[in-house]
């Protein structure tokens, strides 16, 4: 009789973690969507928040931090014989908001990561929803682009409770559970960045006489993320054990300073220091998909973020087109994910990942050089085609490498499109995807299990 009991009560256990591990997974994909939604209200309304703080600090302000910079901008224009055009300000400004964001993403993301192995997941992820509060509200009640650019800032910071929902699914009992997790994840962002942009642009349309435009979508975020922390408050329970944690913050960022240097990044120090250490020939193709991801993203980065620039200048664009454009987006990369993505076999990633790029350079040609409507769909078709083919492990691995990509990129970008326009910035750009697909190709094998 022992060992039939012994069995059943490893089967209780087992049965236990097993409902425990779907909880936790449930409660991280809802907030994390929760929180997704939130931060997505805002992505088409971008170039006309700007707009809007050009005009109300030039004929109501007289003065203003937008008008510093654009004076400053102005300036240099002159110095460099180049002819002055304002109307590429925005997309500067637009450019320099994205990469402030994401570099503070770059350096948020691994300091909270360090301190919840030391203080447990839940008051850290706690802490990051309380301070995207603070940046909802400060864009709710902005009225001036500094105090905007400031909310921008302070989300930036907060923004590390994302890698913290990796965190709590890394947590979990079973490789299993994990993968699930992963999964849940992944359709978090899907769905939060496909309905998040549509429902910030029927805000803006909703807007009533003498209402400031953004008002309502600021307010809906701010809520989302109320409730976003009155849910994982109540519902979410401590996954990382006192006895797994370590011993303080300080050594937890000691541990981190491998995902905060570029160069340690490029080198994988953090895998070549780890127990199980790669093999050479795996480590070198690591070191050559970390390049090759940083180029990719580095340059993918900063055309997406120009593109909402761009269709609101060049076809004038409505908040509630640009939620319908990045609508048809999301929806045509879910599509493309579940149908063709999933069905990668084993060791055809590179494969893969080499075909997404190659439609990646048509698709920028065709929407820098878009003259009408039917041509940029044509454009947004194939960006969204070899967008959603690229998702998958190599993201997992290579998050911080991605950050500091994204925090280059928009800016780069950017300053192309205000020195060149649209046409150059998108020929340019789409050109040097050859790059990574070049290095994807020197690697021969797929990467091996160690």
């Amino acid at each position: 009789m022992a060992p039939r009991e012994k069995a059943t009560s490893n089967s209780s256990i087992s049965d236990k973690q097993e409902h425990n591990s779907s909880r936790v997974i449930t409660i991280v994909f809802l907030a994390l969507f929760i929180d997704l939604l939130g931060f997505a209200l805002i992505l088409p309304l971008f170039p006309s928040i700007l707009d809007y703080y050009s005009q109300t600090e030039l004929s109501v302000l007289q003065d203003g931090f937008y008008l510093l910079l654009q004076r400053g901008v102005d300036w240099f224009a002159v110095m460099a014989g180049i002819p002055p055009e304002r109307k590429y300000n925005s997309v500067l400004f637009g450019g320099l908001i994205g990469s402030i964001f994401s570099i503070l993403q770059f350096f948020s993301s691994p300091l909270t990561g360090a301190m919840s192995d030391s203080l447990g997941r839940r008051p850290v992820i706690l802490m990051t929803v309380i301070g995207l509060i603070t940046s909802y509200s400060l864009w709710a009640a902005s009225r001036t682009f500094g105090v905007f650019l400031l909310s921008r800032i302070i989300g930036g910071i907060s923004k590390g409770n994302v890698s913290l929902s990796t965190a709590i699914v890394a947590d979990l009992h079973s490789p299993k559970a994990r993968s699930k997790g992963m999964a849940m994840i992944g359709v978090a962002f899907s769905l939060g960045f496909t309905l998040g942009p549509m429902i910030g642009a029927y805000l803006a349309m909703q807007t009533e006489k003498g209402e400031v435009f953004y008002l309502r979508s600021a307010l809906v975020a701010l809520m989302f993320a109320v409730a976003d922390l009155i849910f994982i408050f109540f519902l979410l329970p401590e996954t990382l054990p006192k006895e797994n944690r370590v011993s303080s913050v300080t050594s937890g960022f000691q541990a981190a300073v491998d995902l905060l240097s570029p160069l340690a990044l490029f080198r994988f120090s953090a895998v070549t220091r780890g127990k199980e250490s790669p093999s050479e020939e795996n480590l070198q193709n690591l070191k050559i998909l970390g390049l090759a991801y940083f180029l990719y993203l580095f340059l993918f980065s900063g055309l997406e973020y120009t593109l909402s620039f761009l269709t609101h200048q060049r076809f004038q664009f409505s908040s509630m087109q640009q939620g319908k454009m990045f609508f048809f987006i999301g929806i045509t990369m879910a599509v493309i994910q579940g149908g063709y993505a999933r069905r990668i076999k084993p060791g055809n990633e590179i494969r893969a990942v080499k075909r997404a790029i190659i439609l990646l350079i048509p698709a920028f040609l065709l929407i820098g050089w878009a003259a009408n409507v039917a041509m940029l769909g044509a454009g947004l078709l194939l960006y969204s085609c070899g967008s959603a083919s690229q998702k998958g492990r190599v993201m997992g691995i290579l998050r911080s490498l991605g950050a500091l990509a994204r925090a280059l990129g928009p800016i780069l970008s950017a300053t192309v499109y205000w020195l060149a326009g649209a046409e150059v910035c998108f020929t340019l750009c789409g050109a040097f995807f050859l790059v990574p697909f070049a290095l994807l190709g020197s690697v021969k094998e797929p990467l091996k299990d160690e």
